[in-house]
């Protein structure tokens, strides 16, 4: 009995390392296709995590970086605890961000500290709606939410491109004949605090604290036991008692929030206005698609997330400089977020794998296993 407790003690410590394993072997491969192109990859990944972590300003710009994935990645573990997947962070994002960009375009009025927390409610709000469609589509229609998620991000691109370019653009831009898709700045006091002289955010400290609130609503209250028995077996909780579909459209509902809050706290901490180039990457720097990646490297675990969210934080940034440094292609510093991504993924279907093959084993341990004493006896017959 000792020797199997052991066994799978080992066997959870693997799993936990696997996105770890997944991200260095990307990076074996990424050394090789730096070989290729003439480069020493010792030189190549020094200038990779000195333009990370080599300076304060290089770290704080890691940690923006991260924000916006801890913030959709959070959103991913909720929903993907709930057997959902949410592939529309990019469309959520967008529509947050339109939403909080209106509520500070508008008010202009009010003063900074009323505006700030009414601006990221409604990107909280806008996202939750645009992640709620597709989770009333999924529950009482049976419409596949990978498909809907997609679809809805490309509406949320065209919502973007008319309203930068048309009812909310920049006047100046309007009366220059300027064709760029882009709103006017934000007043100086609706702007999230900044740590001088760094462009690190007080949206990096909302986003761990949300972390730390994500993990007690999904193993700390009803709501989230709710959500995870969902995601663990549907109909064992439809049998329970558990309204099925709607603690799928509330896990949707909650992702997308998530997601919407991101594209919020890009705004008023970041660009201070919203911009484009007329695709989602030009707004949101492909946060919508990388958060799932730090949500999957992260264990789908909010805490652990958060570590997840800086290392991809600190590739995006790091990878920067890696090219200016040594000179490598642009072509390059996509490839190697592409193998990451793929490294990533591949290792968490590897656990879930790993995972339904030990609860086989533990189970037909405990089928071949002898009865106890207790199982054996019979009842003590009473005369009367």
């Amino acid at each position: 009995m000792r020797k199997v407790i052991l066994s799978d003690w080992f066997s959870r410590i693997v799993d936990g390392l696997l996105p770890v394993f997944a991200t260095v072997a990307a990076l074996l491969v990424g050394a090789v296709m730096l070989l290729f192109l003439k480069v020493n990859p010792i030189e190549a990944y020094k200038a990779l995590w000195e333009g990370a972590f080599g300076t304060s300003n290089a770290l704080a710009e890691t940690l923006v970086k991260a924000t916006p994935l801890l913030l959709v990645g959070l959103g991913i573990c909720i929903s993907f605890r709930g057997d959902v997947i949410n592939i529309g962070g990019e469309g959520q994002m967008i529509i947050g961000a339109i939403l909080a960009t209106w509520v500070g375009l508008t008010f202009t009025g009010l003063s900074g500290w009323l505006v700030i927390p009414l601006a990221l409610l409604a990107g909280f709000l806008g996202g939750a709606v645009w992640g709620g469609i597709p989770g009333l589509l999924k529950a009482y229609f049976r419409v596949n939410e990978i498909l809907s998620t997609v679809m809805m991000n490309a509406i949320a691109v065209q919502f973007m491109n008319f309203f930068l370019s048309g009812p909310m653009m920049d006047p100046s831009q309007a009366e220059l004949a300027s064709k760029i898709p882009q709103t006017a700045r934000l007043l100086e006091t609706f702007r999230l605090a900044r740590w001088a002289p760094t462009r690190l955010h007080m949206g990096a400290l909302i986003a761990v604290g949300l972390a730390i609130l994500v993990y007690i609503l999904l193993w700390r209250t009803t709501l989230g036991y709710r959500i995870r028995a969902v995601g663990q077996n549907p109909h064992a909780s439809r049998y329970a008692g558990i309204n099925v579909p709607r603690y799928v459209v509330v896990a949707l509902l909650l992702s997308g929030a998530f997601a919407g809050l991101a594209g919020a706290i890009q705004v008023y901490g970041v660009n201070y206005r919203m911009i484009t180039d007329g695709s989602s990457s030009g707004f949101t720097g492909s946060a919508g698609f990388n958060g799932i990646v730090a949500a999957l490297f992260g264990q789908l675990h909010p805490i652990w997330s958060i570590p997840a969210s800086i290392l991809f934080g600190a590739l995006l940034v790091g990878a920067n400089s890696m090219q200016r440094v040594v000179q490598v292609p642009s072509a390059f510093v996509t490839a190697l977020n592409g193998l990451v991504v793929v490294f990533v993924v591949s290792s968490e279907i590897w656990r879930r794998r790993r995972q339904k093959r030990r609860t086989a084993a533990v189970r037909q341990d405990e089928e071949a296993s002898p009865p106890t004493d207790h199982e054996t006896s019979h009842p003590v017959e009473v005369a009367t």
